[in-house]
């Protein structure tokens, strides 16, 4: 152990240190009992009342800046993969992937940056593609593992955002048994969204255009911003006019890395942080996102999407095969993809799939999602540099921690070890939050008000540069910048944003590099 501790590999060191903090004492992995822990394909040792404790500590809010935290610099424990080049920053595998496991992570990444082509075609394994459709790959929007943009000019074709679309349910319609639940359903004709590309012979749903309203901000320190605003206006659409009442939602592709430890955080911690009715008093009033898991059947704690909207990384990928691309998968078989019934020529077009009725395969498909869980995060940054610890402090002292939450411990997996067991700092809580008018999107997802968000992660943000070629976030790319994206925050974040407008400006500055080392 003493070797391991020594080790120049700061992820060596993490596993034998944390080995000993952690798991001294305890019955062997091996010999444990497994029972589940509430989420799906997630078998997890039950933690000892010492081991919780040892957990809390290690959870615990930093109260000292002189120094980095043990540990920091692996933001994703011992899965965390050293910085190449920016621009490929998040293509590398989790640390934790095996030799064995390595070719399954290089088929899943083959079949992630796949171009499909419309049926029929020569190449059998690549056709099904739409007929309607946003993108011919997932990694036509996920570029590099990275985070889309809205589209710029009338020459982008702004194939990294999309239109979420929905109506209110009818009366008569079958909804979950969640409580909180807003029913809704899809539009009767063009459906859950809307693609903007179709196969030869079909006709694209819409058109999207983006045009923004430039709203000036007055900093302290005589320093000035500007948000800009979006209005999205739906343009050319191919098969009548939107159903009354149709509420859009507009979503950018988000980055992909560190998402298999997410869906391993134990739903127990996840639970124990919400408080939806703020007892605590201090303006913060997170609820979990309830989604109904269409492999399990029955409701699962919601974790991915920007409003938890999907249960499952599996449920996830399927929908985003299905609803982005218009492939037929194990968890979403409709070979149509989106098409209505109302879209005949849609439905009617002939397809990839084969006698199963699957345009990708079981064991393609679990490559997908094997590649998606474990696509490595990054090692941290410039952790010393005296900016960047006063900016740690000044966001958790501004209260950004109380959603960002920095810190969590995954469970430890019987049937994932990529993602077992790790101290991993992904700055999210995983709950919803009202994020106020001025980001609302006006359109309930499950139990999701339209003014509600899932907290993003925040690891991995300041190679949005490096990764993407822009600094766009938020849902929707608006913000220009981090600060901006800062000072859209409303709501249960006003007064964190009213502290970063009127704070001196070092202090802004320092909050802003400390982000762009995560």
């Amino acid at each position: 152990m003493q070797a391991f501790r020594r080790a120049e590999d700061p992820r060596v060191r993490y596993i034998a240190v944390i080995m000993t903090a952690f798991m001294g004492g305890t019955a062997s992995l091996a010999a444990a009992q497994f029972l589940p822990d509430g989420d799906p394909h997630l078998a997890a040792i039950p933690r000892s009342d010492e081991e919780r404790a040892r957990i809390g500590a290690a959870t615990a809010p930093a109260t000292s800046f002189d120094a980095p935290e043990n540990f920091e610099e692996l933001p994703a424990g011992a899965a965390s993969v050293p910085v190449p080049e920016e621009r490929d920053a998040f293509r590398k595998p989790s640390g934790l992937v095996t030799e064995d496991h390595q070719m399954r992570f290089t088929l899943g990444e083959a079949l992630f940056e796949k171009l499909w082509v419309s049926a029929p075609s020569s190449t059998r394994a690549s056709d099904g593609l739409g007929p309607l459709y946003n993108a011919r790959s997932c990694a036509a929007c996920h570029i590099r593992g990275g985070r889309g943009h809205p589209p710029e000019g009338v020459d982008d074709t702004g194939v990294s955002l999309f239109l979420r679309i929905s109506v209110p349910a009818s009366p008569e319609a079958e909804m979950p048994a969640i409580e909180d639940w807003i029913a809704t359903e899809p539009d009767p004709v063009y459906g859950r969204q809307l693609q903007d590309f179709a196969t030869v012979g079909q006709a694209a749903e819409y058109r999207l255009e983006v045009t923004y309203e430039e709203r000036p901000i007055a900093l302290s320190g005589e320093e000035t911003a500007s948000l800009r605003a979006p209005t999205y206006n739906v343009k050319d659409l191919g098969y009548g006019p939107l159903a009354e009442g149709v509420m859009f939602s507009p979503r950018v592709a988000p980055q992909m890395v560190g998402l298999g430890l997410l869906e391993a955080i134990p739903a127990a911690d996840i639970l124990a942080a919400a408080d939806p009715d703020d007892a605590d008093g201090d303006g913060i009033s997170g609820r979990a996102a309830i989604a109904w898991s269409r492999e399990l059947g029955r409701p699962v704690l919601g974790r991915f999407g920007w409003k938890a909207g999907e249960a499952t990384l599996r449920e996830q990928t399927a929908s985003a095969f299905s609803n982005d691309i218009g492939i037929s998968s194990p968890l979403s078989r409709e070979p149509w993809g989106d098409c209505t019934e109302a879209q005949t020529a849609c439905r009617s077009a002939p397809h990839g799939a084969a006698e199963d009725g699957l345009e990708i395969e079981k064991e393609p498909f679990n490559a997908v999602s094997y590649y998606v869980a474990n696509l490595g995060v990054p090692q941290r940054r410039d952790l010393h540099d005296p900016q960047v610890l006063r900016g740690k402090q000044v966001f958790l002292e501004t209260g950004c921690g109380a959603c960002h939450t920095p810190k969590h411990v995954t469970a430890r997996l019987q049937d994932r070890p990529e993602a077992s067991f790790q101290l991993i700092w992904p700055f999210t809580d995983l709950l919803l939050h009202d994020m106020g008018e001025g980001l609302a999107d006006g359109r309930p997802e499950g139990r999701a008000t339209g003014r509600e968000w899932r907290t993003p992660p925040l690891w991995g943000i300041g190679l949005t540069q490096g990764v993407s070629g822009h600094t766009q976030f938020l849902h929707d790319g608006r913000a220009r910048s981090l600060l901006e994206a800062v000072l859209w925050h409303g709501g249960e974040a006003e007064a964190q944003r009213e502290t970063v407008i009127s704070m001196p400006p070092p202090d802004r500055a320092a909050l802003i590099r400390f982000l762009e080392s995560l």
